[in-house]
């Protein structure tokens, strides 16, 4: 493999998002050369400096599970109070005799407490490490009530009732103040509402080897820079090489096309064109001078080879839609796919085949696939595979599914984005990556994040339309992360 091929491949390798299954596996591939009980000093010794790091000294109680997670807990007890802390350990049920997990807790040599709520309210800080991400099973009753009246919670991998593969909630989940993980986050870490209830995050190493999650095909990410790189634009770069976005534009709501157009300009299209028909006077009279309305037949616009890239949906009604979706995906068009297009193929997914990227919000998921359900990137991933599209299923924790498989999960953004029109300039700045030459999966990650960024940046309670004055910012962040990381 060339260097710069290797560098790459170490770049994305440290966004990989395992779930609980796959670190299993990545477990069993690291014991073959680090045992188990060397991974599992390195882990409570990890907790156990991030308590020190982040809490003052105090009395410390440790929930352990009969468990890998509750072996973690005994190491961290242990090594707390080698620091002199005052802990203590209340134990859901032994280890299973023989194991790592029983041997960690053989070394524990401190005050052992009944598993209670009492107990667990007359400590200053409870150390969660009773299941870990990997709990398959809601949490039962009595495991909760102890949870519950815990004052601080500091969590080993992921808060005892988060799922770690989705961030859904098993029953009941506490809220902790801190989680402590290893090797890599997992997708719960990331996803709501699991990303809350884990407070401050924390990854430590504890020499899992690269190789190890070599050997496991992980097909889920972190979206940020490095996953991907968006096009440098260079001394012979012009408007065309930069790409053309054209937008089909609706009768009765202008301000959606106009506002992707807007994105799309500030993302670095080379040429934006909305497509209006007989509602070209409208939107001429408020177009900025650097847009092209054009008036013309759409058959006779699609003559034109240049303008590959689409975006249809945004401000249109579904017989606007139902009109052109088509004719521009029987001309083998890119078409990203938005709004109106949701609404003409509410309960009929295959309408939307032929796009090449769709952008639903979780209403519009629903009215076209059905309730994502508790795992939504299993729900991301059927929707690509049905559609053949890249789905970008928008929300706080967007998540972008490509129809082979691969999953981005996007955490940069702000609440912030939660307002009307913000979908469509992501349409636009997703259309000029897509029009300048990246790949669909890639321009859609690139794109959110972008979109993410520049909202982050835009101050508080900003309006729609001051987001894509921040977009040329965010994409320049974005060009420099990715070359700190690939030098």
């Amino acid at each position: 493999m060339p260097t710069d091929e290797r560098k790459q491949a170490a770049v994305r390798a440290r966004l990989l998002l395992p779930d609980p299954t796959e670190m299993g596996h990545v477990d069993a591939a690291a014991a073959r050369s680090v045992p188990v009980a060397v991974l599992m000093e390195n882990a409570g010794r990890a907790v156990a400096r991030a308590i020190r790091q982040h809490v003052r000294p105090c009395r410390v109680l440790v929930l352990c599970g009969p468990g890998n997670n509750g072996g973690d807990g005994y190491v961290a007890a242990r090594r707390l109070a080698e620091q002199g802390w005052p802990v203590a350990v209340a134990c859901l049920a032994p280890p299973h005799a023989g194991g790592d997990a029983a041997h960690a807790a053989a070394q524990w040599g401190g005050p052992v407490v009944a598993f209670t709520p009492e107990n667990a309210a007359r400590f200053d800080l409870v150390v969660d490490a009773i299941f870990g991400a990997g709990l398959s099973r809601d949490v039962e009753p009595d495991v909760a009530r102890v949870l519950a009246a815990a004052p601080r919670i500091v969590a080993i991998d992921t808060p005892t009732g988060v799922d770690g593969a989705t961030g859904a909630v098993r029953g009941y989940a506490p809220q902790a103040e801190m989680t402590v993980t290893f090797c890599r986050l997992k997708p719960g870490h990331l996803l709501l509402p699991g990303r809350t209830l884990c407070g401050r995050t924390v990854l430590a190493d504890i020499a899992i080897p690269e190789t190890a999650l070599d050997s496991v095909p992980i097909r889920t990410w972190r979206n940020e820079p490095g996953l991907w790189r968006t096009p440098v634009c260079t001394v012979d770069s012009y408007k065309y090489s930069r790409g053309v976005v054209s937008i089909c534009g609706g009768r009765d709501m202008p301000g959606a096309a106009r506002l992707s157009a807007a994105g799309a300009r500030a993302a670095g299209a080379g040429l934006v064109r909305l497509a209006v028909g007989d509602s070209a006077p409208v939107y001429r009279m408020t177009a900025p001078p650097g847009l092209i309305v054009d008036s013309g037949p759409l058959a006779e616009l699609l003559e034109d080879s240049r303008r590959h890239v689409w975006v249809c949906g945004p401000g249109l009604s579904v017989d606007e839609v139902a009109t052109t979706f088509s004719v521009l995906t029987d001309a083998g068009r890119e078409v990203i796919a938005d709004a109106g297009a949701f609404a003409m193929a509410a309960g009929q997914p295959d309408r939307l085949r032929g796009a090449a990227i769709i952008t639903p919000h979780i209403g519009e998921f629903t009215r076209v696939f059905g309730r994502p359900g508790a795992d939504r990137i299993a729900a991301a991933r059927q929707a690509a595979d049905l559609t053949g599209a890249v789905t970008v299923l928008k929300g706080p924790d967007t998540i972008i599914a490509a129809p082979d498989g691969r999953v981005a999960i996007n955490a940069h953004a702000t609440p912030m984005l939660g307002t009307a029109g913000s979908g469509d300039t992501l349409t636009g700045i997703i259309a000029a990556l897509l029009a300048a030459g990246m790949p669909r999966w890639e321009a859609a990650c690139a794109g959110v994040w972008i979109h993410g960024d520049a909202a982050l940046h835009a101050g508080e309670w900003p309006v729609v339309e001051a987001f894509d004055a921040h977009v040329g910012a965010a994409r320049a962040r974005a060009e420099a992360q990715a070359e700190k990381l690939f030098g």
